[in-house]
């Protein structure tokens, strides 16, 4: 019997110690494991912020017929009587198409709204007492001081190729408007700049709402310009047809649709972005002038248009392909 002694032992562990079951195959799950679903997907097309950068562009053609309707209308009318009349204009065309306004007149809502009101009626007083193109390459002084707010304001880095690009924009303005200085524009060119000084500003707190509205400032804005310039439109003579047609494009186009387009276009892009891609603005400005006021720019001005051109249109081609310059 000793011989059987193990087999005995084998079989009493068998019983009171049993082996555990083997764990069945898993079922087919869709489940994606911990493992694989940490690793980092491809970053989606930036669709959002392409779509914003060709509103800006598109927001800009618009901007660009400033000059030569302002003056057209300032044949009749002075700058701060066209200036008052195109905001009332525009207010009532943002009114009514935006929905869901919310006018809470928060700090930076108002902010914003008196920013707004200064560049523009800075900007139409400016364009009636000097050249268009000292008006507009003045007021587009404005990345500087976006550059300088929107890091400590906004928190968004301004890099390297931002800063290049700048100084290039601003040499190439130097280059627009280095006859005109010495034109005996010198009330109207410091218009122009405090214009700028107001736009850099505007930006900034148009994008400190990114996550809201920007466009009540806007609104607001241009009923506070109506308001402050509302004696000098009551004291102007009547307007004949062509100039209550070139107002109401100032009013509904020019200034109306182009900041339909911008509100939407800045949740989208840095402040820098939207303060240079629109910078074509002060090429096309000018040459409309000179087609239709035959307000012709220096060779100068041609040049420095050149440079402008080209240091936008390589900044604006990073910005669709969604890279981060620098």
């Amino acid at each position: 019997m000793a011989h059987n002694v193990p087999q005995v032992l084998r079989s009493a562990n068998a019983l009171f110690c049993p082996a555990p079951p083997r764990e069945a195959p898993p079922a087919f799950s869709l489940h994606v494991p911990t493992a694989v679903a940490a690793i980092p997907l491809p970053a989606p097309m930036p669709a959002r912020h392409t779509r914003a950068v060709f509103q800006l562009v598109g927001a800009a053609l618009c901007w660009s017929l400033a000059g030569v309707l302002i003056k057209f209308v300032a044949t009749s009318w002075s700058g701060l009587a066209v200036a008052g009349a195109r905001g009332a204009i525009a207010a009532i065309f943002l009114l009514l198409t935006n929905r869901d306004l919310r006018f809470h007149f928060s700090r930076v809502q108002l902010a914003g709204a008196l920013l707004y009101a200064g560049c523009t009626i800075l900007f139409c007083w400016s364009t009636t007492l000097t050249t268009a193109a000292n008006a507009i390459l003045l007021q587009y002084t404005a990345p500087v001081w976006v550059a300088l707010l929107s890091a400590s304001l906004l928190g968004e880095r301004v890099t390297r190729s931002d800063w290049v690009l700048i100084a290039i924009t601003l040499a190439g303005m130097t280059l627009f408007f280095k006859d005109g200085l010495a034109g005996g524009h010198v009330l109207g060119d410091g218009i122009a700049l405090l214009s700028g000084v107001c736009f850099g500003a505007l930006i900034v707190a148009l994008r400190r709402q990114k996550d809201g509205s920007p466009v009540e400032s806007i609104i607001l804005g241009n009923g506070i310009a109506f308001v402050i310039c509302l004696p000098w439109v009551a004291q102007a003579p009547a307007l004949p047809v062509s100039g209550w047609a070139a107002l109401l494009a100032l009013g509904v186009v020019q200034l109306g649709f182009s900041y339909w387009l911008y509100a939407r276009a800045i949740r989208q892009v840095t402040a820098i972005e939207a303060v240079l891609i629109p910078v074509i603005e002060p090429i096309l400005n000018p040459i409309l002038v000179l087609v239709f006021m035959g307000e012709k720019p220096s060779g100068w001005a041609l040049a420095g248009g050149a440079i402008v051109l080209a240091g936008v249109t390589v900044r604006a081609a990073i910005s669709i392909r969604g890279r981060a310059p620098g």
